[in-house]
């Protein structure tokens, strides 16, 4: 392998759990900045519902904006058909539907069963497919839950065998609360890979709420995982997850795999000062230490 595609998710998943809302200017002015620094998949927006995530509340107004370059791909976070019909009209690239393996999560972060949530995912992404869209299903709490604690793996890949069967494009495997550790990363990648083949290709989301994201997307590129979600900043979390603190920043990534000879199509000196940018609009240092550091040699 030599190369690794970042999926650039600081304006959805870090804007969302920040106390600060981000006007439609200032989110455009990030995803910018992203793209002009080198990210090719942003994940730029959320079609919840406005009152139950207010930093995604302009999902239309920023699509409306963002930089249509060749090669970039722009994706939605999609929860059900109306959110679909929200992303599909507001011309997304992508579409990325969540399962929560833990049913307690489930039941407080979508209000209803696991098992309705994979229905209701299968359902989005025939539809999302249909109308030309990359599909990707995201099994969220895969590592750990904070109502419930440990998450079995075996139910991890049973919903994989699942997702897979909808014909999704992509697997993506969150540890939602950043919990996890390199064994269990390996461990689900070998077992879902056993169940389903290489089909759908799997991805990872960290969060470092325990200083293990970046271990843990090291383990993931060690068996062959070539797509990785970062935060630039890394900034972000699940407002629903007690005491988040954010995902593996973008800025740290690229650092680490450059450094391990592994392209990622970022340039560094241009994605720096995005953390200067996102510390001024949010009224806070983010955690990023690249930022503080500075590249080397």
């Amino acid at each position: 392998m030599s190369e690794v595609t970042i999926v650039e998710v600081s304006p959805r998943d870090g804007l969302q759990n920040e106390s600060v809302l981000l006007t439609t200017d200032a989110k455009v002015e990030l995803i910018t900045q992203l793209v002009e620094a080198g990210a090719r998949r942003v994940e730029a927006v959320s079609f919840a519902h406005p009152k139950l995530v207010p930093a995604m509340a302009d999902a239309e107004a920023v699509m409306e904006r963002v930089p249509r370059a060749a090669g970039v791909s722009y994706a939605g976070l999609v929860l059900n058909r109306r959110g679909l019909d929200r992303a599909l009209t507001a011309g997304v690239d992508e579409a990325n539907v969540v399962v929560c393996v833990s049913e307690t999560f489930s039941q407080r972060n979508q209000n209803m069963s696991t098992e309705d949530a994979m229905r209701q995912a299968v359902e989005v992404v025939a539809g999302a497919k249909a109308e030309g869209l990359f599909t990707t299903l995201t099994l969220a709490t895969a590592f750990g839950c904070p109502f419930e604690g440990e998450v079995p793996a075996d139910r991890v890949v049973a919903l994989a065998r699942q997702a897979a069967a909808s014909g999704v494009d992509e697997l993506c495997l969150g540890d939602t609360i950043g919990v996890g550790v390199p064994k269990q990363v390996r461990e689900l990648t070998a077992r879902i890979r056993e169940a389903v083949g290489e089909s759908p290709p799997l991805r990872f989301h960290f969060h470092n709420t325990r200083n293990t994201g970046f271990a843990n997307a090291f383990a993931a590129v060690l068996d062959g995982v070539s797509v990785l979600d970062s935060s630039a900043g890394g900034i972000g979390g699940c407002p629903f997850a007690p005491k988040a603190t954010g995902n593996i920043a973008t800025d740290d990534l690229v650092y680490l795999l450059e450094r391990m000879g592994l392209d990622t199509g970022f340039d560094l000196d241009r994605l720096l000062p995005t953390a200067t940018f996102l510390s001024d609009q949010l009224g806070h240092e983010v955690p990023a230490l690249l930022p503080r550091a500075g590249t080397f040699p």
